[in-house]
């Protein structure tokens, strides 16, 4: 079972399969890789028990060292900027219709933004300059770079309090959220940087800011390769840019419907000293369903991730006590786009975890 769940880790490299074969057999093929993620993996997950087995206390410092799990990671940098210049020469050589143009570019998010968002979540968060630097372009090519500042920086401080853009509130929609927590994430980040240089004596408008670089590097990134095919076709590829900018919004719409899911009406106490009580696996929705933590490294152990924002993917913990999402993050994603729904399911959840716990 161990070496079969290290293999598990590898389902995501399904997607650019699903996507790349999709386009090229064209109808509603371009809809393989939606029913996989939306339909399929639902389904298993339905359908397998959940896994609530944790490594052991004794095993964890030798399962965080293993080389196989950071391969994965690695590897899928890779090809996702194979897949995302494959889907640029495919747009640039082939007409498409609203609807193909609809279907491939949501099926681009999902890999760059589904899986490419949860790689370089993961990698962010370590110390190592070669998964920072990593992080940083898979950010890159989602327009979303500031997140590793507001995300490491910002939202490990304060989620589960009114002051972290990224935690839904009680009785607020995925719609009033996404606006809140994509204009106040960007503008935190800017506070953050800007706080990071004044303490070195620096301005903000100091080279060293990296809110400047990485506004202008997703810009030279897509600018390069517009321009590559633009020679190659002898016109103006308009095709490519469209292609970045739209799979870049539905990359990190998802990231931003993910955000939704873990932290909804999750709030941290006010102690009388002024400061919140000690971020808990409490603090977070937890989902220990076998399919879509392989498919998305373990990201849905989301509360033992937020109470121990240093470990890796591999040794996470599954938390009975933690407040526990139905379904995998592949179903709660359809049901937070429908409020009423949402409400009905979530809102009734979440008072009876608060009544268990005391809260």
């Amino acid at each position: 079972m161990k070496h079969l769940k290290k293999i598990g880790f590898y389902a995501a490299f399904i997607l650019p399969v699903l996507l790349i074969g999709g386009f090229y057999l064209g109808g509603w093929n371009l809809m393989m890789i939606h029913a996989f993620v939306f339909i399929l993996v639902p389904f298993l997950d339905f359908l397998i028990r959940t896994d609530r087995v944790n490594i052991p206390e004794n095993e964890i410092s030798d399962v965080s060292k293993e080389q196989f799990y950071r391969f994965v990671t690695f590897i899928w940098v890779y090809v996702q900027l194979v897949v995302l210049v494959c889907g640029f020469y495919a747009v640039a050589n082939t007409p498409l219709s609203l609807a193909e143009w609809l279907a491939f570019s949501t099926g681009m998010a999902l890999v760059t933004g589904g899986i490419g968002i949860t790689v370089a979540h993961e990698l962010g968060h370590k110390a190592e300059a070669l998964e920072q630097f990593y992080a940083k372009v898979l950010l890159m090519t989602v327009c979303y770079m500031h997140f590793i500042i507001e995300h490491n920086r910002g939202h490990h401080v304060r989620v589960a309090t009114l002051e972290d853009p990224a935690t839904s509130r009680f009785g607020e929609t995925f719609y009033s959220f996404w606006w809140r927590s994509v204009k106040d994430g960007y503008l935190s980040a800017l506070e953050l940087e800007k706080e990071r240089l004044h303490k070195k004596g620096l301005p903000a408008r100091s080279s060293q800011n990296q809110m400047i670089w990485f506004t202008l590097l997703p810009l030279a990134f897509v600018g390069i390769f517009t321009l590559m095919f633009s020679f190659m076709q002898d016109r103006f590829v308009w095709e490519v840019p469209v292609l970045f900018f739209a799979q870049s919004f539905f990359g990190f719409s998802l990231l931003e419907l993910v955000n939704y899911i873990e932290h909804y009406g999750m709030a941290r106490k006010l102690l009388p000293n002024g400061r919140y009580e000690k971020v808990t696996p409490l603090h977070s929705w937890n989902a220990s369903h076998l399919v879509s933590n392989f498919l998305l490294f373990q990201l849905q152990r989301h509360s033992d991730h937020h109470a121990f924002a240093y470990k890796r993917y591999q040794v996470l913990n599954h938390y009975d006590e933690s407040p526990q999402l139905p379904q995998g993050y592949s179903a709660m994603i359809i049901l937070a786009l429908f409020p009423p729904l949402w409400f009905k399911v979530m809102d009734r959840r979440l008072e009876d975890w608060k009544e268990k716990v005391g809260g």
